[in-house]
């Protein structure tokens, strides 16, 4: 049965500055002994950013309806300085690519890797599914927000 991460208790509060911040504490608290809180695996965690941090050069598989799009671009900055909360559900047809299969913690990890080095190399972004035309600067927050939300359900034993 599925854990509602919206009453996990014990998670690691996180706000990410960087990329490098990212990856330094997805190395670090998979070093040794850990586990994880909520629905994922870290390596599906490490799967779910990366792909993210993918789709944000290469598009999205979805679009939030407009209702929550106009909240979303009347908020941005807001939102923007703010924790992401947990228990966000995708609608189903993101989900399928969205939500990770079964993953290692080596896989997840590198392909987080991978597309951590990608989003520092390559400039280009496209529109944010609920958000629209963001800037880089703003996208990197968002992903940073994203990231530390879903790192701080992993956590050392």
């Amino acid at each position: 049965m599925p854990v509602d991460t919206t009453k996990v208790e014990g998670r690691r509060k996180l706000d990410f500055a960087s990329y490098d911040e990212l990856l330094a504490d997805a190395e670090r608290v998979t070093s040794g002994q850990f586990k994880t809180l909520g629905n994922w695996s870290a390596g599906q965690i490490f799967r779910h950013l990366a792909v993210t941090y993918n789709n944000s050069i290469d598009g999205f598989p979805m679009i939030f309806p407009w209702y929550f799009r106009l909240m979303c671009k009347v908020f941005k900055k807001k939102i923007l300085k703010m924790s992401m909360p947990a228990g966000f559900k995708l609608q189903p047809e993101a989900a399928k690519t969205m939500d990770p299969g079964p993953t290692s913690t080596a896989e997840g990890l590198a392909e987080l890797r991978a597309s951590v080095e990608r989003i520092k190399r390559e400039p280009n972004r496209v529109k944010h599914p609920a958000f629209g035309v963001m800037t880089e600067d703003e996208w990197t927050k968002m992903n940073l927000k994203h990231a530390s939300l879903h790192m701080s359900f992993i956590v050392l034993q």
